[in-house]
């Protein structure tokens, strides 16, 4: 009787026949995990017209079973809300191997193979490109030199981006205008590093890729053809048991792409979008953007399948590069070509414009985020909502910051103070460890990724891959499948390191379930709709081929899907 109960109550049916509320499907003989507030678990749950009506016990949930209603025996199988990654880059990231396949490369070997392949393929005099491969991931943990590029391709300019940082080639150098000489004039922060003893470039541009004159030859794809890409991409994000993602730069182009799937009934995953909006426009411009973004139909409209969230910037550089900010310097560094002492790395955003701007989204309620890699980046931000806070509540905007690698206790402290909320890739964790832990030590490391100190001051911590490049959950960069994310947090065990990367800030596998389930919900605003199993809300879930809550930790991270549904629609099946 309790229920069937909560069934008609759920569906608003209290004065109905129970017979009024015959599911579309049941799922039964099965572990449930709800992610609801006790974390309890079922056998069985009952879905009708897209929604939870009811979780319980097989006899419970099969007295409501109808003649028309699919049931799905689980033969004890265990079973997630949606899974639902906060950070995603969708459309860049299908697409980067339109042209050609991209290989894994682990060595400066790898990338000069790469290189001279690409030298044989294209015209003397044509750019060769490389986008973020990044050198925490390379077994020697550098850049490849100048030297070595120009010995590679003596005939093509060759640029090796790393997000905001880059290493050029002599003729890249030289085609780009960028000498001993060159200085940053658009009110940001980056530089050119200078070899200490010759007083020439290195290649290393610091913030600085925006000034390299390349030309990609790379073939274009149609809109047809990018919206074939993103299907796929949203199926194999479906095979992996994502349900749900956030866009985190998101733009015009990429939202009329998401719109045309949604018009026509493609979308597999639902999608939240922070609009990106560029740090080096003037203060006022800035402003203005932000305020147009507040009138967009897809913030106005909340949609929860397709939805602006907020707003995307910039603060600071990359940890994976060498430049995010640090409150301490980073210390000289043959790895990440850094020769000044005294370096923290870079801040794009200055103080003077940061405040008005996180002002601007606060007041039109729009959730504020920037990418914030270094400790000196986090705490930055964090007092920009702490000041914003004494005379306009920042809380209900539910203010995040983007990465958090580096924090500190105080930082921690004040975001669960104010209700700020942070997106995390342990991914990251997994790939660059081995480089972190050589460049800052034991001690500095301490608060690299405190997922354990997040959750235990109550900060809301979802977990996301910051997915840029490829399709395929592990060979994408960064990789997307959440069992490899969830099995990184609970373990705190990384590539190519030895022992756990402070196991002291590890997460339980409830703590680790609910970081890419409920919590990202809260995040994206999505709470009421999906993130847990619950009577009234969206029937996103996913079958798992072993249970998460009892196997092997090292096992964790081979999880498999069995089964991904949307709104009670099988939209994975494995075969």
């Amino acid at each position: 009787m309790k229920a069937t109960t909560s069934v008609l109550l759920a569906l608003g049916l209290s004065g109905f026949a129970v017979k009024a509320a015959e599911p579309n499907l049941i799922l039964h003989h099965g572990k449930i995990v709800t992610a609801d507030a006790k974390f309890s678990t079922h056998e069985a749950i009952a879905i009708r017209n897209g929604r939870v009506i009811g979780v319980g016990t097989d006899d419970s949930m099969m007295r409501l079973r109808g003649p028309k209603t699919e049931v799905v025996d689980l033969g004890g199988k265990t079973v997630l809300p949606g899974l639902i990654d906060s950070h995603t880059h969708p459309t860049g990231a299908s697409v980067t191997e339109f042209d050609h396949e991209i290989p894994a490369m682990e060595s400066i070997a790898d990338v000069l193979e790469y290189i001279r392949g690409r030298v044989a393929k294209v015209k003397p005099g044509e750019w060769i490109i490389m986008q973020q491969v990044f050198i925490t991931r390379l077994r020697e943990s550098r850049y490849p030199t100048r030297a070595e590029l120009d010995a590679v391709a003596p005939r093509n300019p060759v640029l090796y981006r790393t997000g905001p940082d880059a290493m050029c080639s002599s003729l890249a150098l030289k085609l780009s205008g960028i000498d001993r000489n060159f200085k940053i004039t658009d009110g940001s922060g980056g530089f050119v590093e200078l070899d200490p003893k010759t007083g020439e470039p290195t290649g290393v541009l610091r913030n600085a890729t925006r000034f390299v004159k390349s030309k990609t030859s790379a073939k274009s794809p149609t809109d047809a053809q990018k919206l074939a890409r993103l299907k796929e991409l949203f199926a194999d994000y479906n095979s992996i048991g994502l349900t749900t993602i956030c866009d985190r730069d998101s733009s015009e182009a990429a939202l009329a792409l998401y719109e045309k799937l949604r018009a026509a009934n493609e979308l597999t995953v639902r999608v939240a979008a922070s609009y990106g909006v560029s740090y080096l426009a003037p203060t006022a411009k800035i402003q203005e953007q932000i305020r147009d973004v507040a009138k967009h139909p897809l913030f106005t409209r909340r949609d929860p399948w397709l939805r602006i969230i907020g707003i995307k910037m910039f603060l600071d550089g990359g940890m994976l590069t060498g430049s995010a900010y640090m409150n301490e310097p980073w210390g000289v560094s043959a790895m990440y070509g850094i020769s000044d002492p005294a370096y923290r790395g870079v801040r794009f955003i200055p103080p003077e414009k940061l405040l008005p701007v996180v002002r601007t989204a606060v007041e039109n309620n729009l959730q504020f985020t920037a990418h914030s890699v270094g400790d000196g980046a986090v705490t930055a931000l964090v007092d920009v909502y702490e000041e914003i806070n004494r005379t306009l509540p920042v809380a209900t905007t539910r203010p995040n910051v983007t990465h958090c690698n580096f924090m500190t206790p105080e930082a921690i402290a004040k975001m669960a103070k104010l209700g700020i909320g942070c997106d995390v890739q342990p991914a990251w964790l997994y790939l660059d460890s081995r480089t972190l832990h050589k460049q800052f030590g034991e001690t500095r490391t301490r608060w690299f990724q405190p997922l354990h100190s997040l959750f235990a001051a109550g900060v809301t911590t979802g977990g996301g891959s910051d997915h840029m490049q490829k399709i395929g959950p592990d060979r994408s960069v960064n990789p997307y499948n959440p069992f490899l994310g969830i099995a990184t947090a609970v373990t705190r065990r990384a590539k190519w390191f030895d022992g756990p990367m402070h196991a002291e800030e590890s997460l339980t596998r409830e703590q680790a379930i609910r970081f890419y389930t409920i919590n990202n919900a809260r995040l994206l605003f999505l709470e009421t709709e999906t993130g847990s199993l619950e009577p009234g809300k969206r029937a996103d879930l996913v079958i798992l081929d072993r249970d998460i809550l009892t196997c092997a930790e090292d096992e964790i991270a081979r999880i498999k899907p069995v089964a991904t549904y949307v709104e009670g629609k099988a939209v994975f099946k494995r075969e």
